[in-house]
């Protein structure tokens, strides 16, 4: 191959601005196979790669998306339950502070029944000594009148 070269070297006319000679083709040929060689053994590769790449991150973000809206849809739900959650706390809320109060009242108005019953069985027994007071002083005093109308009565 080298005396080839040679050869279309030694025909070829020196001078011009382009010698046309067998080189060109050869330039061609070594350019269209190491296109060929590169393209099998590297772009091909390196292509089907990106594409992968490409792919998976296309995948990804639909799967991203998917997911986004996915929790968008759970926080709405959650967002709907929280307020459902405190608006049924808020009326149990309600709901306790209206038995308390009701056992309030229940309670307070049982306290002044009991306190009244009792304050009227004090009074009922206060009433019942001042009478048997009264009385155990109405047979005193008739005694110690006596007692006085007979001493008077003696001593005279």
């Amino acid at each position: 191959m080298h005396s080839w070269l040679l050869l279309a070297e030694a025909a070829a006319p020196k001078g011009g601005l382009f010698d046309l000679d067998a080189t060109l083709p050869l330039m061609a040929v070594q350019v269209v196979l190491l296109t060929f060689i590169l393209n099998s053994l590297f772009f091909r590769p390196v292509g089907k790669a990106v594409e992968e790449r490409e792919g998976y991150i296309s995948t990804s973000r639909a799967q991203a998306k998917e997911k986004l809206a996915q929790a968008e849809r759970l926080e709405a739900e959650l967002k709907l339950q929280l307020v459902d959650a405190r608006k049924q706390s808020q009326a149990l809320i309600f709901q306790a502070e209206q038995e308390v109060e009701r056992l309030f009242r229940e309670a307070l108005a049982l306290a002044q029944a009991e306190a009244n019953a009792s304050r009227e069985k004090s009074r009922l027994e206060v009433e019942a000594q001042k009478t048997k007071a009264f009385a155990g002083l109405d047979t005193q005093a008739e005694k110690l009148g006596a007692l006085i109308v007979e001493r008077l009565l003696a001593a005279k």
